[in-house]
């Protein structure tokens, strides 16, 4: 017999207070709940079924004194089954909870976890009466303490933060130095060699592919394959299951222990969070979570037809922050990533998606008015990805004064401009200059976040490797991925081991490599990339959880030297704080000299004619504080260059910080030659 009190209806979610458990579900239009409790994770049948008979206002709630950590859950819940109207409740599947902390494992699918008749004539508008419990996980109650000790946030101001893009498990599965069983695990993205590897390269940030726990969809686990890259959640509280050792609450605790690890090394853990749609899908997609618990109440449906969803995801629905149900539940997921996990920071997949209030994208849009008044989220990093796929969906710039946002404008800009395309110049300079024309108005240089390469898209490597994308592997007839590349092979498509295709390619990377570390704003490396990481041209690897996306360690005099490169330009920029400006530079005007110009190769500055010359492939650009002084000469051409160096009332001269050719580099004769399609760094320097 399972003894039930009324409990509280103040926190959701599943909550062990040390002599039981409480238990709170918020749906307002079911007319009944069922907590189900099972005996083990793959039971197809509970082993109890408990109604909550308490509600205040939305929310139905109870306390078991007899259930503790360790025990397994999930809800059924009744009310209407009328799909027309929006409302799809179906008692005969099981539902995870919204807010449970874990959950024990992936989805086993078939036609049972759909809430209508899958094949049915009238398509999604017949309940299916099977019962879905043996395909589901289940959720688990956890034991919340945690010894933190003396853990403290890193709290890394953004000047002085160098994010690294990584995914938990591809991190950790080929590196040798890793214990086995720990491998693809938090545990192993938190071991010494790979903080050693994050501390050599001066990086204070990772920022993780998505942890909350998420779906492999029917079809790709039909195919044989997985969602590696885990875009696709369904527990916005539940540090995902693949990448701890044990299931029943293993996951909390590793990750936890993963965060304090990184903070002892002064490394901070941004998340990447999916909270624009979830696993459910279409109108045809199946019944987990928020579709059977109360569809209206977290989804955005069609005003004409409710029926179906409104997508601005690509993914078949979106989730409608604008009701109180789905706002709380987004608000309370990131406080609790904050507050219990210690996570430092959020990184918002599709953001617009969040600020469409009502349709059209709102940089003043209630969700972030929220978080700038919430005081555990005010203390966070915030990094908006600034487009949707829904109507008029990119908004780089636009976000709200405290958010940093990927700067897809930068991505662009340098990989057109060092594949030589025409007329660069001016996109290049505004790039470099960390974007004053998407940010100077009352934001700093770190509200973008500046990258080459992420995990969408080509690797490093694969970007001066190849021209077109090669996705046959991923089963979709290589029609998926992105065709805008900006890419170039010199002259070879695929890797290649012709000495003079391998020799531009590898000053390529470097080119790449420096100009990010030289950039204002906020630097982010895609893992691997220092160490010549290649997908074999697949830019779209989502489904690839195999050494296509494992990072390779194996060394080779190729890698080595391209990451002792990587270790040296990041190094510089932690030592040069012209690099690591809190505010744009003054450009000249009015007779003052200014802290940003842009030169000539002759020294001169640029003029109106010098930025509208399409052929033009070189350009300086000149930092200078009064005390200190730098000059980043960039030529993208096929033919080498001779810069004059400016004079400027400092003392000192100028000497050669990075070269991307390798070779001999030096000042003659108040010049420096930089050769064809590379870029040199001088520092003005005390004589002696």
């Amino acid at each position: 017999m399972i003894t039930v009190r009324p409990g509280s209806p103040a926190v959701l979610g599943a909550h062990w207070d040390g002599e039981g458990t409480n238990f709170a579900l918020c749906s307002e239009r079911a007319t009944a709940v069922e907590l189900c409790l099972f005996d083990g994770p793959d039971d197809a049948r509970e082993a109890f079924r408990v109604p909550l008979q308490e509600r205040t206002g939305p929310v139905w709630h109870g306390y078991l004194p007899d259930i503790r950590p360790g025990h397994l859950y999930g809800y059924r819940v009744h009310g209407p089954w009328a799909p027309e109207q929006g409302h799809r409740f179906n008692p005969a599947k099981l539902l995870l909870d919204p807010y449970a902390r874990a959950i024990t494992g992936t989805i086993r699918w078939s036609d049972a976890l759909s809430g209508h008749v899958i094949g049915h004539p009238e398509q999604d508008l017949v309940p299916d009466p099977r019962d879905s419990a043996g395909g589901l996980p289940k959720c688990v109650v956890v034991e919340p303490a945690f010894t933190w000790a003396d853990d403290r946030p890193p709290r890394t101001p953004w000047a002085e933060t160098v994010i690294y893009e990584c995914h938990v498990k591809g991190m950790t599965m080929r590196h040798p130095d890793v214990p086995g069983p720990l491998r693809g695990t938090y545990l192993g993205l938190a071991s010494e060699p790979i903080l050693e590897h994050l501390r050599s390269l001066g990086v204070t940030a990772v920022g993780l592919l998505p942890v909350c726990h998420f779906v492999t969809e029917r079809l790709l686990g039909e195919r044989g394959m997985v969602n590696y890259w885990g875009y696709n959640p369904i527990g916005y509280f539940a540090p995902d299951v693949r990448y701890a050792t044990g299931r029943l609450g293993q996951q909390v605790t590793e990750f936890k222990t993963m965060v304090k690890r990184f903070h002892r090394a002064g490394i901070e853990v941004i998340i990447d969070v999916v909270y624009n749609h979830t696993a459910e899908g279409n109108h045809l997609g199946p019944t987990l979570c928020f579709r059977g618990l109360d569809n209206s109440a977290y989804y955005r449906l069609d005003p004409t037809n409710p029926r179906h969803y409104l997508d601005y995801t690509g993914c078949g629905n979106t989730l409608d922050i604008r009701r109180p149900e789905a706002l709380r539940l987004v608000l309370d997921s990131l406080r609790y990533w904050a507050e219990d996990l210690h996570v430092d920071g959020f990184r918002f997949d599709l953001a617009p998606a969040l600020g469409r209030d009502p349709d059209e994208f709102n940089g003043a849009a209630r969700f972030f008015e929220v978080v700038r008044q919430d005081p555990v989220l005010a203390e966070v990093k915030l990094i908006a990805e600034p487009w949707d796929l829904g109507p008029n969906g990119y908004h780089l710039g636009q976000f709200p004064s405290g958010w940093a946002e990927w700067n897809g404008k930068y991505r662009d800009a340098v990989r057109s401009f060092w594949r030589g395309d025409p007329g660069q110049l001016p996109e290049i300079a505004a790039r470099l200059g960390g974007s004053p024309d998407l940010f100077e108005t009352g934001r700093p240089p770190q509200a973008g976040v500046s990258f080459v390469t992420c995990h969408d898209g080509f690797t490093l490597l694969d970007l001066v490797s190849y021209e077109r994308k090669h996705n046959e592997a991923n089963g979709e007839e290589n029609r998926d991925g992105n065709e805008h590349n900006l890419s170039r092979n010199w002259g070879v498509e695929g890797l290649s081991e012709a000495a003079h295709v391998v020799r531009i390619r590898e000053r390529m990377q470097r080119n790449f490599l420096a100009i990010l570390a030289c950039s204002l704003g906020v630097p982010m490396l895609s893992h691997g990339d220092e160490l010549g990481r290649t997908q074999h041209g697949n830019n779209n690897a989502y489904c690839q959880d195999n050494p296509v996306t494992w990072v390779d360690w194996e060394p080779t005099p190729a890698r080595s030297e391209l990451l002792e490169f990587t270790r040296r330009v990041f190094r510089l920029r932690a030592e040069l704080p012209l690099l690591r400006r809190r505010a744009f530079p003054s450009r000249p005007g009015d007779g003052r000299p200014g802290e940003l110009a842009w030169l000539r190769p002759d020294g001169e500055p640029m003029g109106q004619e010098d930025w509208e010359h399409a052929q033009a492939h070189a350009l300086a650009m000149l930092l200078s504080d009064g005390a200190d002084a730098l000059l980043l000469a960039l030529n993208a051409g096929g033919r080498s260059r001779t810069f004059v160096l400016p004079a400027l009332p400092l003392p000192g001269e100028w000497r050669v910080q990075i070269h991307t050719t390798l070779g001999e580099c030096g000042v003659t004769d108040g010049a420096v030659s930089v050769p064809a399609r590379s870029l040199v760094l001088l520092r003005l320097e005390a004589s002696g």
